[in-house]
């Protein structure tokens, strides 16, 4: 059998499988394990096993649930509230200012947690009901969150780009900086577009009343009460991109400082270090399920001879190498509305990665594409995990009017990675700069 049939039954298979409701990781490991013992007999699935057991002692994976931990540590003790009223204290007075005020946290947020369902929940129960009591249209509301939110995937410190920098043999630290730029031009898209949306209609964000007034010395102590988590995050991160410390490294003194932080501000508890260490378990298990199947399943294909096939289409095609890069965004944005994100970067890394370097392209740039990509995927229904969790905090939010919140976004996100694609100094540079 050739090696692109061979492929198309592969292909066929998972899907195949995943109709069946089976998780992601299970398929990709069985449906592996079944063609390897097809093409090359039982004695062989010690191929699976290397596999699984070279995704389990990968020394570049401790950083995600450390980043993990940080991250719960500080939502769990309550700075995410913190940070907000600092925000609406300084932002509530400007039309749209709340909803800006809450991009502004996801932002922060996104530096702080890595994943992009903590900014989502945690902004939804904090900014949500605030917004909606001073007369905030519903679905801008909605929609800052769920947008905000999404950054997790992009600002580092990102579980998203490290599952993508190991699959790929890439420097941690520059996919980190590489995203930075991008992750704050759509933060500012995000805002520039509810400014003028709420300037040109002001009942869709009205300021605060004049009821509210705010004192100057308010201010400035919701500042000062803010100045510590923001400490913590220029830490973590400066001292991965001045080659200080290793993101393993610099992801231990995360998750410590996040603990003595909250001890600082008498936030800390058993019972909160409990959950957190619960809720980073749980995560970090379904990451790393995701991260074995999708081992076994690229070790399979790679076996099979998948590189020389992927040589073979890419250089033997004729086809515009742009136009090959744009069908990779069209096909993950519709991988996207099917799949969760870790499970598209497992599936589609590995075969993407060597396309887009025999293609000549800077693969820390595609990843950066890739990463935006998967903020769209968490947006777009109907497998849009940003959907579920913010469906999942009321029951009085419906799916139509979810679906009405993300449609200015979306587009958004995608002038962002057109940004990218056209100049890819915006992600390039500042690796580049830091890295020489």
């Amino acid at each position: 059998m050739s090696i692109e049939l061979l492929t198309l039954c592969l292909i066929l298979s998972v899907f195949l499988v995943f109709v069946t409701g089976l998780p992601v990781a299970f398929s990709l490991g069985s449906v592996s394990m079944l063609f390897t013992i097809f093409l090359w007999g039982p004695h062989s699935l010690q191929l699976i096993t290397h596999a699984a057991l070279g995704s389990m002692t990968s020394f570049m994976l401790v950083a995600i649930p450390l980043f993990i931990l940080m991250g719960n540590i500080l939502e769990r003790s309550g700075l995410a509230e913190t940070l907000f009223k600092m925000v609406y204290l300084w932002m509530g007075p400007v039309k749209g200012g709340l909803a800006i005020g809450t991009v502004v946290i996801c932002t922060a947020m996104a530096a702080m947690v890595g994943v992009i369902g903590a900014g989502i929940v945690t902004m939804g129960v904090i900014a949500l009901p605030s917004m909606l009591r001073r007369g905030y249209n519903k679905e801008l509301a909605m929609g800052a969150i769920m947008a905000g939110g999404a950054l997790g995937a992009l600002i580092p410190p990102s579980v998203a780009m490290i599952l993508y920098s190991s699959l790929g043999k890439l420097s941690i630290g520059k996919m980190f900086l590489g995203g930075i730029i991008p992750g704050l031009i759509l933060s500012f898209l995000y805002m520039a577009f509810i400014w003028i949306k709420c300037y040109l209609n002001p009942s869709a964000g009205p300021a605060l009343s004049s009821e509210e007034t705010v004192t100057w010395r308010q201010k400035f102590a919701a500042l000062r009460d803010s100045i510590l988590p923001m400490a913590l995050i220029v830490l973590v991160l400066g001292s991965i991109f001045i080659g200080a410390a290793t993101p393993t490294e610099a992801s231990a003194v995360g998750a410590f400082g996040a603990f003595l932080t909250t001890v600082f501000y008498r936030k800390f508890s058993w019972r909160m270090l409990k959950e957190a260490c619960f809720r980073t378990l749980k995560l970090f298990s379904m990451v790393m399920w995701i991260l074995i199947g999708a081992s076994c399943f690229s070790r399979f294909y790679m076996a099979m001879g998948a590189a020389d096939l992927v040589k073979g289409l890419v250089t033997g095609s004729g086809i515009n190498p742009w136009l090959i890069i744009i069908g990779m965004q069209i096909s993950l944005i519709v991988l996207g509305m099917l799949m969760e994100d870790y499970a598209i970067i497992m599936i589609a890394a590995p075969i993407y990665i060597p396309i887009v370097t025999a293609l000549g392209f800077d693969p820390l740039w595609f990843g950066i594409l890739f990463i935006i990509n998967m903020q769209i995927a968490v947006l777009t229904p109907p497998y849009g995990f940003a959907l579920f969790y913010m469906k999942g905090l009321s029951n009085e939010i419906t799916m139509a009017q979810l679906y009405r919140s993300i449609i200015p976004f979306v587009p958004l996100q995608a002038v962002g990675l057109v940004l990218v694609m056209i100049f890819p100094k915006i992600a390039l540079w500042l690796p580049g700069l830091m890295f020489e």
